[in-house]
């Protein structure tokens, strides 16, 4: 799945092609330079766009959302799209207009991140720590948005909604599954170690959906991944305004922000609570001056105890002392089993979040996928083999439009893994620099893999990529081309 969270680059006219790459710097913390050494640009609208992922080599299949957020600043212009206007009856024709187009060519649905900026969790923000577009979009939008699926009869939907509010935002998750009739993918099912209560009212909600048939699916946590980071990039404190301002601006306006004595005591008071555990168990893990030595390894509060000082201080001050290339490890917040195994225990949440391609300086929950297999099923048993195929395959391929994957059968493309299970392991983290533009990420490999085969060809032979190609753009979820809507069927624009 490409551009979740409403997150994309098409439609985009030429001069705002650069503002959209810097959106994506911190929101998804991607690289500029991969960006824009790693892109054509050989598109405007979103079909153009789609024509180019064809012509790109890939080794995997794709299958695209239609981003709402380009969708809202094409339409509504850069500024006013940013600053939350509600669009005229006018303006939402053309968004349906728009969408529709976008499907015709093969997207599959849309997408939308709607971190309100006054809730509690605004933690994605664009590069100068304002909203994105969807943070400050109306409900209406969405629903003239969801009407378009109505209309078709197809597509879903995916939505990342956190208001404060969390009858509100049921509710109208609710709202856009029964306006569309069609599958609305909630994220995130996400447990949390002090406040087990919060994944336990979600499942109990998302029960009485499917009791009513609501077609609400929960997307799981269900790695446990942390962070690791340094200070000259890290954007995921960004619910909190005191470290957010800190921590937007050039590499030298954050050290100098970081730095100032003055700025400490708020920085202190508005702790970061969304993308991590407690801050004090943040653990320092890459100290670079010898004198600093000592504390490898310990958290910020024991490191804290020792020296007598906040655990706040003891992180600013070093990574100041070292110029923001201290490296620090965030546990994520969901380290018990036992409420991963509630989440696990509900068949019909998907498993994943690994954000894909974002924030690869400091995560890599794309691993999901073997941590499944090793970790929820061999170790801790908590489903059968069986069980995990299709929560990893089949269910995400029904609830996300694959229309001819996911399974095994006979006259199905030949998309199939071969595993060893005794042998599957997830391999530790490495950097590797292999992103356009010579930037780098971390990974983490996998071992255990027999044959990886997309579409009948070999792309990982013995873990070890073959160089194949055989991925495809998988328009309106299949390879094949579907009958087309009738224009008596559409939205009137």
């Amino acid at each position: 799945m490409i551009g979740n969270c409403g997150f994309g680059f098409a439609p985009v006219r030429p001069e705002m092609r650069e503002r959209s790459m810097l959106s994506m710097t911190r929101v998804e913390a991607i690289p500029l330079a991969s960006m824009a050494a790693g892109m054509p640009w050989d598109w405007v609208t979103f079909p153009e766009f789609l024509d180019s992922v064809e012509r790109t080599p890939k080794a995997v299949n794709i299958l695209p959302y239609v981003p709402v957020g380009t969708l809202l600043t094409w339409v509504l212009g850069f500024d006013d799209a940013k600053a939350g206007r509600r669009p005229t009856d006018a303006e939402h024709a053309e968004l349906r207009r728009l969408l529709n187009e976008a499907m015709d060519a093969g997207g599959c649905g849309w997408s939308a991140q709607r971190m309100l900026p006054d809730g509690p969790a605004s933690v994605q923000r664009d590069f100068d720590g304002s909203p994105m577009p969807t943070d400050v979009m109306h409900d209406d939008t969405c629903r003239e948005l969801a009407g378009v699926l109505r209309d078709r009869n197809d597509g879903f939907m995916q939505m990342l909604m956190i208001s404060g509010d969390n009858k509100r935002d049921q509710a109208f998750y609710e709202e856009m599954a029964q306006i569309s009739g069609r599958p609305m993918i909630m994220n995130v099912v996400q447990a949390f170690d002090h406040r087990p209560e919060i994944h336990r009212r979600v499942l109990a909600w998302l029960k009485r959906c499917r009791e009513r048939g609501i077609r609400v699916i929960g997307q799981g946590l269900t790695t446990d991944a942390g962070f690791s980071f340094t200070f000259e990039e890290w954007n995921l404190f960004d619910d909190s305004e005191a470290w957010r301002e800190a921590t937007t601006g050039t590499r030298a306006e954050r050290l100098r922000k970081l730095g100032d004595p003055a700025r400490r005591q708020a920085l202190k008071d508005q702790m970061p609570a969304t993308a991590t555990g407690p801050l004090p168990g943040i653990v320092i893990t890459g100290p670079v001056l010898e004198k600093n030595r000592p504390w490898l390894d310990h958290t910020l509060a024991l490191a804290a105890q020792k020296m007598g000082k906040h655990p706040v201080d003891v992180m600013l001050d070093m990574a100041v002392e070292e110029d923001l290339k201290t490296e620090f490890f965030a546990a994520p917040p969901n380290g018990s089993i036992e409420n991963l195994r509630e989440i696990v225990d509900d068949p019909y949440v998907l498993f994943g979040v690994s954000d894909g391609g974002a924030h690869t300086k400091f995560l890599t929950a794309g691993r999901y996928p073997t941590e499944t297999l090793c970790k929820i099923v061999r170790q801790h048993q908590m489903i059968s083999l069986e069980e995990a195929h299709w929560r990893l395959s089949a269910l995400p391929a029904q609830v996300a439009g694959f229309r001819d994957r996911g399974v095994l059968r006979e006259g199905a493309p030949a998309d199939v893994i071969v595993y060893d299970f005794d042998r599957l392991q997830v391999l530790p983290e490495e950097i590797v620099h292999d992103l356009p533009g010579g930037e780098w990420r971390r990974i983490q490999r996998a071992a255990g893999y027999r044959w990886v085969l997309v579409n009948g060809e070999v792309t990982i032979r013995d873990d070890t990529q073959t160089g194949a190609h055989s991925g495809a753009l998988l328009r309106h979820g299949s390879a094949r081309a579907p009958e087309p809507v009738p224009s008596s069927l559409k939205a009137p624009a």
